[in-house]
């Protein structure tokens, strides 16, 4: 089936959504602080490409006020979609993906099931988007070594550098470059493989990545890298603690893997908590995704003494705390109907609040909670077909009750 030809233009639908949204708050008594976080439609006939290509980063807070599009004009030809994908250390730049895919390459996958990435069917840059002047800048554009540019990120320690991975010849590197793109320095140690879920230690001096599913630790510059030892198939997502004494991923048989934690050497694995049979991949769409989802992985809080993530009791995908360097029970968060999916948990700055998605009567919505007192907020309330996904907190914002 070809992807649907009758979606309404653009700037139609996104308005739509925003008076949706914008029309829809409650008041409550709640902090004022923002996130960033993308807006999609779920249920368009085509596939999974018909869907993604309404994708529009958003930024909002949560009481409701103002939610808008960031950098709309980068989605309004067709095929062309944009993704909240993070923040500045400062909060005064959003980190936004622009995407393109030509609809042919789409049909071509649905009726394969599977991807295809070639320069000519397919661009992905990160860009950095200056909230206040509105100004855009490209570094993964300037001095190009791919088409397919995601992950960017800004390098601790060293304000005037970023990392990034980029796919080359089928095989996704880990980069290093200038603020502007200049200097693009591929880290990638070894044979070839595809690596993944590249990032600093907060000290900066340390980096962490899976490739083949299997973890490495390696210095900043990608030398010396040092497998972690799991015996398991399957492992995924490494992300350091803010102490960059260790690094949080899960590990197991795919489908059928759990958060573990190993030191900042690679060695002094546990595993951390059990997920309870999640499969650890959250549907976002309605219709057939031959892909399956996108990964739910666990998350750090800002003073490294929790880890939040998601397993499965009963027919539900819950919320739950654990205490990394505590050995105790997981502190379950949520108590839902059956058949709710909580995903994506991410705590604020100050610790106090834990954004996270929620699909609820089958719809895909933000929420956030008050860890002290429970309280549940929502940040959306979108109608039927439409979907919330992937929050951001922005940094250096006051989160106080």
């Amino acid at each position: 089936m070809r992807p649907n030809r009758s979606l309404p233009p653009a700037c139609a639908w996104l308005t739509a959504i925003l008076l949706f949204l914008a029309n829809t708050q409650q008041a409550y008594s709640q902090p004022v602080a923002e996130l960033g976080f993308t807006v999609f439609q779920t249920d368009l006939p085509g596939g999974r490409h018909a869907n993604t290509r309404t994708m529009r980063a958003m930024l909002g807070d949560i009481q409701g006020n103002n939610p808008r599009a960031i950098a709309k004009d980068l989605a309004t030809s067709p095929d062309h979609w944009t993704q909240f994908a993070g923040w500045s250390p400062d909060g005064k730049k959003a980190i936004i993906l622009s995407g393109w895919q030509s609809p042919d390459n789409a049909l071509w996958e649905e009726e394969h099931k599977t991807f295809r990435f070639t320069a000519e069917t397919r661009l992905v840059d990160s860009l950095l988007i200056d909230l206040k002047t509105g100004k855009k800048d490209n570094p993964t554009a300037a001095n190009r070594v791919s088409f397919y540019n995601t992950g960017l990120f800004f390098w601790p320690g060293e304000p005037e550098k970023l990392g990034f991975t980029a796919l080359i010849h089928g095989d996704s590197h880990p980069f290093k470059m200038d603020l502007n793109g200049d200097n693009k320095v591929d880290l990638t140690s070894g044979p070839g493989g595809f690596t993944y879920g590249f990032s600093s230690s907060p000290n900066g001096k340390r980096v962490a990545y899976h490739k083949n599913y299997q973890v490495f630790v390696a210095d900043a510059d990608g030398a010396n890298p040092v497998q972690v030892d799991t015996g398991n198939p399957f492992n995924f997502a490494p992300t350091w603690s803010p102490d960059s004494q260790m690094i949080l991923f899960v590990s197991g048989e795919h489908y059928n893997c759990h958060p573990h934690l190993v030191g900042a050497d690679g060695k002094g694995l546990r595993k951390l908590a059990d997920r309870g049979g999640y499969r650890g991949v959250t549907q976002f769409l309605d219709v057939f995704d031959f892909h399956g989802g996108s990964s739910d992985t666990p998350c750090w809080s800002f003073d490294g003494k929790s880890v939040f993530y998601t397993a499965k009791v009963g027919d539900s995908i819950e919320l739950f705390r654990a205490a990394p360097r505590v050995d105790g029970k997981p502190e379950r968060l949520t108590q839902s109907q059956p058949g709710t999916w909580h995903y994506h948990p991410t705590p604020s700055p100050d610790g106090k609040w834990l954004a996270y998605g929620s699909k609820r009567d089958g719809v895909r919505q933000l929420m956030v909670r008050n860890l002290a007192s429970g309280q549940e907020i929502p940040i959306t309330q979108l109608p039927k077909g439409y979907a919330a996904m992937w929050p951001q907190w922005r940094p250096a914002q006051s989160v106080s009750p």
